[in-house]
């Protein structure tokens, strides 16, 4: 048997044999780029190395420690099983055959790098960086075989051991080759990235690069310089030049730290041409392994040498730069987030934007023109607008003063009802319309529908929801004044001191959302009595559970007979309430499209977890009641009793109106999303776009023309079936075919990398921003953008006080992160989001008040809440220990997360 590779012999398909480190390497020798001589000793090696000394047994005591071994048990074993290797012999066979291949590189045996190249090692989904040890500077035959023996125990390293205990991988599985290299005299060195892993652009290279060795910049030793270069055209973009201290060196045997000449420490390591011809070759390696790699890199007199190469892991998605300038489109008008920033958070994706933009402004209009009058406000008065991809209500300066007039006989036009507007007017004409009109749109066979038909559903669905929405308009405001009358009254003419405070008088009734988290809990309760279920649902990813309720078929090894009586259910459950909304922009998938958030609360509550939530509304109402009684008897048959009871009715009444309507905002959303990704699979298959969810990036009119082209026909169902692919409801099989690359491709990936950067800003709530716009309505906006010192500043909309663990959530994907007793630290929070808030011990968001859905939800869960802090999740770090004060309306950082 032979334990040797040569490097150029390598080849992909070579992991088990040579490791990551040495596939990477047989990689850069295939893309022509300069690699120092070397070789593999090959996992035949190692193994043969365990069997001749009989570790095998004994490694495998040492390390199957349990889940919650700590790194000290970790470190323990790891001490014991170095023991053993440098205690075994390696095979003669073995050590023949490394001594012939160290002496073939030359002068007898040169100085040379040995390192370590395990099979789970520089994978793309896991880099394993910096796990296992490597040696430099190695000169002799005894002192290589030291050195590759130090690599073999290196793989049961501490770190590397509960690395991989972490990833799922078994001791069982992992073995270790070593490369072996000729050293080379390089007076500079560092890493290059072939995408810029600060923002993820793939048109960018990133090189850091220090004096000396590279050690010290993959040791964190040094800070090293940092160049930014365009990979198409070589040139820097950016440059940060360090101060270098300290320089890695070779010794006698090894390195050694010494420091950098005092001349050089400022000195770039690199010029513009060294950089741009660095960048050249990472642009020639990235494109040979087609895919963004982390490369390390070092310089001599005789130019560049590559020393390894590896997938970069968690590479973000391509973000353009987050704006710095708030431009508004139209001069001599207001721009207010406001209350839209509840549906809509982030900014808007182009189609959503354009098919919004004047359903909204007809349905400010509209609503305006019942309250106020037909002549007070024109249509281009008012509207939604975007800058820089965020929702702003727009109005014309004298269109405000107008409004700002008739605020008070509007409240009241609102209080009163119209045809469809208040409470009424939303229970009995706007609600039945809208469901309606989605009733009748989802009896159409949508795979056979023509692209203008699906066009026409879409724009229907919408300017249902635009009406819908006026009414809602109208209710909302209709609960927070009769919320906000109560409690002032209460509070100066009823309360005395031993009072509970107003908001105990409107707990304990029914909302949409309550509805839902009562659902899942008897989903829960149900699964619990099937004999053999809940083990079945505890068992399976969320994730694949989620996958198998689309399908319609069990996950794998999940019993098919209990998947019968679960799959109907759970799908009862998502048809009355999938359609809850986490962002109104229809690019977000809904409850129905991905129930994996949902899935993990029926698991929370499976595991016996969280509180009965129909024990928590009784006990709610009881105290309701309770304190509602001692008032009656106190206050008696006087004026301050009618006043009280009036106004105690209406909130009671109007409150849980506002969390339905709101809650029912996205009942068209699930069948929209269906139809247009229905166009998206005719488009990708007619190489518009990449994969049908490339659809919610186009512009509404390239949409239209697509459509207009006859790029969106229907297929017959004859030739879906002839294409073999299983067809979900409502959807269609996609097959790329025709152009090689897709005719809207770099178009919508432009506009996604935009997007993202857009993501990352602090939208301002108020534009033009100005002192003058501050003092008139800072008062009245949900948020605040700047913020310094160690306590954070919000709005107390829900008492008490807790200190717990932060989890800060961007959105659904991020929901199996929450784990009981943790405090929810989001942007915002919508009806959709309610069901995490059994698991959380407080409620933390950037937008809110004390009349927004995470205050009242929050208030009914009995945890403390601050909101409209307008930094806490660029403040806040998940892992960090802070303490709410919902009193208050305070959050302070008290320890940092562990690293």
């Amino acid at each position: 048997m032979t334990y040797i590779n040569n490097l150029d012999d390598v080849g992909e398909g070579d992991l088990a044999a040579v490791g990551g480190k040495g596939v990477g390497l047989g990689g850069l020798r295939r893309a022509g780029v300069p690699v120092p001589d070397g070789f593999v000793l090959t996992t035949e090696a190692y193994t043969a190395f365990v069997d001749a000394n009989h570790l095998a047994a004994r490694i495998r005591e040492l390390a199957m420690l349990g889940p919650q071994a700590a790194m000290p048990d970790y470190q323990q074993a790891s001490e014991r099983i170095r023991t053993l290797f440098t205690g075994g012999t390696m095979p003669a066979e073995v050590a023949a055959e490394l001594d012939a291949a160290y002496r073939s590189l030359g002068d007898g045996g040169p100085t040379v790098a040995v390192r370590s190249s395990a099979t789970a090692e520089d994978l793309a989904t896991a880099s394993f960086a910096g796990q296992q040890d490597s040696y430099l500077n190695v000169h002799g035959a005894e002192a290589l075989a030291a050195a590759v023996t130090g690599c073999w125990a290196s793989l049961w390293t501490a770190r590397a051991m509960s690395y991989r205990a972490r990833e799922g991988i078994g001791p069982e599985s992992v073995r270790l080759a070593v490369v072996v290299q000729r050293m080379v005299s390089a007076d500079a060195a560092g890493v290059m990235f072939t995408a810029n892993p600060a923002n993820g652009r793939r048109d960018q290279i990133v090189v850091s690069a220090a004096w000396g060795l590279g050690e010290s910049v993959v040791s964190g030793t040094v800070t090293p310089d940092n160049i930014v270069v365009d990979a198409e055209s070589g040139h820097v973009l950016s440059r940060r030049t360090a101060d270098k201290d300290t320089m890695t060196v070779y010794a006698e045997q090894g390195t050694r730290e010494q420091p950098v000449p005092p001349e050089r420490r400022r000195q770039p390591v690199l010029d513009d041409r060294d950089a741009a011809a660095l960048a050249g070759y990472g642009a020639q390696i990235g494109e040979h392994f087609a895919a963004p790699q982390d490369i390390e890199w070092a310089r001599t007199g005789d130019g560049f040498f590559f020393l390894q190469s590896r997938p970069i892991t968690a590479l973000p998605e391509p973000a353009a730069e987050p704006p710095d300038s708030w431009a508004v489109p139209y001069r001599n008008g207001l721009y207010f987030r406001a209350s839209i920033v509840e549906q809509l958070p982030d900014p808007l994706s182009p189609l959503f934007a354009d098919m919004i933009d004047g359903s909204v402004s007809r349905s400010l209009s509209a609503l305006m023109a019942e309250v106020l009058g037909s002549n007070t406000i024109r249509e281009t008065d008012v509207g939604l607008t975007t800058v820089n991809g965020y929702a702003y209500y727009f109005y014309r300066n004298w269109a405000m003063v107008r409004l700002m007039a008739r605020t008070l006989p509007a409240v009241g036009a609102l209080v009163r009802g119209k045809e469809h507007l208040g409470i009424t007017g939303w229970r009995e004409f706007s609600h039945p319309r809208y469901e309606r009109v989605v009733a009748d749109w989802s009896a159409k066979p949508i795979p056979e529908l023509s692209g203008e038909e699906l066009l026409q559903g879409v724009q229907s669905l919408l300017d249902a929801c635009t009406v819908y929405y006026t009414a809602v308009q109208s209710v909302i405001p209709t609960a927070a004044t009769s919320e906000l009358s109560f409690r002032a009254f209460y509070s100066k003419v009823v309360r005395r001191k031993e009072d509970p405070p107003a908001v105990t008088f409107l707990l304990g009734f029914d909302s949409e959302p309550i509805r839902a988290e009562k659902s899942l809990y008897d989903l829960a309760s149900w699964a619990r009595g099937v004999p053999g279920l809940a083990p079945e649902l505890l068992g399976a990813p969320a994730t694949a559970l989620a996958d198998a309720q689309r399908s319609g078929s069990p996950p794998a090894g999940f019993d098919d007979a209990l998947w019968r009586q679960w799959q109907p259910r759970f799908q009862a459950h998502l048809d009355r309430f999938g359609h809850a909304v986490y962002n109104l922009d229809f690019v977000h998938p809904v409850p129905a499209d991905d129930p994996s958030p949902l899935l993990e609360t029926v698991k929370f509550y499976l595991r016996g977890q969280g509180q009965d939530p129909y024990e928590r509304q009784r006990m709610s109402a009881a105290r309701r009641e309770d304190h509602t009684s001692r008032i009656a008897a106190r206050l008696g048959r006087t004026r301050r009793a009618a006043a009280f009871f009036r106004l105690l009715r209406w909130a009671q009444k109007a409150a849980p109106i506002r969390e339905d309507a709101l809650a029912d905002v996205g009942l068209a959303w699930p069948l929209i999303r269906r139809m247009l990704l229905e166009l998206g699979q005719r488009l990708a298959v007619a190489a518009v776009i990449a994969e049908p969810a490339d659809v919610f990036w186009l512009r509404h009119r390239e949409l239209v023309s697509a459509v207009d082209f006859g790029l969106a026909a229907p297929r017959t169902r004859e030739v879906r079936e002839d294409q073999g692919v299983p067809e979900p409801p409502g959807t269609s099989p996609v097959a790329i075919t025709g152009a090689d690359r897709p005719v809207r491709a770099d178009a919508v990936e432009k506009r996604k990398m935009l997007w993202r950067g857009q993501l990352k800003a602090a939208a301002p709530q108020m534009l033009p921003e100005s002192r003058l716009m501050d003092r008139a309505f800072g008062s009245m906006m949900p948020a605040r953008t700047q913020q310094a010192g160690g306590t954070i500043k919000g709005i107390g909309a829900s008492p008490g006080r807790v200190s717990a663990s932060a989890q800060v959530l961007e959105g659904p994907e991020d929901f199996a992160r929450m784990t009981p007793g943790d405090v929810l630290v989001a942007r915002i929070t919508t009806p959709a989001w309610t069901p995490l808030f059994a698991m959380a011990s407080a409620v933390v968001t950037d937008v809110g008040g004390p009349l927004s859905h995470s205050s009242i939800v929050a208030r009914e869960y009995g945890i403390p809440a601050v909101l409209g802090t307008g930094v806490a999740t660029q403040r806040i770090a998940s892992g960090e220990q802070i303490h709410v004060d919902g009193d208050a309306g305070t959050v302070t950082i008290e320890h940092p997360a562990a690293t």
